[in-house]
Parts: structure tokens; sequence; C-alpha cells
């Protein structure tokens, strides 16, 4: 489990820094319906690395995981949007947009994976 939590945490990590290094692709897929698109990325970026990092530490474990949960939960709309809408961003693959939906739930296990297997710090040497 210590193997999938450090990569777990660079996954959150590397792809929270993608929102502010390539804020523009995330603006171009956020759902039209959605206010203020370039502060949703760059708080869901900033959500993410935090997650990735929470995950890597003891204390905040648990904690970074449910977050990491809510927050692939709270993009799964976004997502449902863009299977809808695939004329709107025709710079994506079909199957890359379709391949985001199914993406989530293992993701989301993962997560509380992660979260339910990590009681006490005592346990990190797991």
């Amino acid at each position: 489990m210590r193997i999938g939590r450090i990569v777990m945490g660079m996954f959150y990590m590397a792809a929270g820094t993608g929102h502010f290094v390539v804020t523009g692709l995330y603006e171009s897929i956020m759902p039209s319906y959605l206010p203020a698109h370039h502060e949703l990325v760059l708080i869901s970026g900033a959500a993410e690395i935090a997650g990735g990092i929470g995950v890597l530490l003891p204390q905040t474990r648990r904690v970074a995981a449910w977050g990491i949960v809510l927050l692939l939960v709270a993009v799964m709309p976004a997502n449902i949007w863009m299977a809808q809408h695939p004329e709107l961003y025709p710079n994506i693959p079909l199957w890359a947009i379709w391949l985001r939906l199914p993406l989530q739930i293992p993701l989301i296990w993962w997560a509380w994976k992660c979260m339910l297997t990590e009681p006490h710090a005592s346990s990190d040497a797991s």
C-alpha cells in the first residue's frame, strides 16, 4: 500500500501542477454553465496538489484521501457534460472524453482504499 500511496501522491501533484502549467487547456474543457473558469481551474489544481501531498503524510492521509474522493465526485458532472457535448471539444479525441467517465470509478476506489487502510500513523511502515 505504501507504493500505491506514493504513486497516488505523485499522480495528483503532477495533475494539479498541470492546472497551473497549461491553465488554458483546462479552462477550454470547463463546462459553459460554470462561472469563473480560470479561478476554478486554479482552485482544483491547488486541491489536487494538496491532496497529493496530503496522502503522503500520515497525519493528513485520511483527510487528503477524503478530499480526493470529493474532488473526483465534484468533477464528474463536468466529465458527463463533455461526453454529452463532444462537439465543443474538437481537439480532444472522443475516446479520451469517454475514457474519463469510467476512469473516475477506480480513482475514487483507490483514494477510498488509501483512506481505509491507513487508520493510524504507526502503521506507515506497511
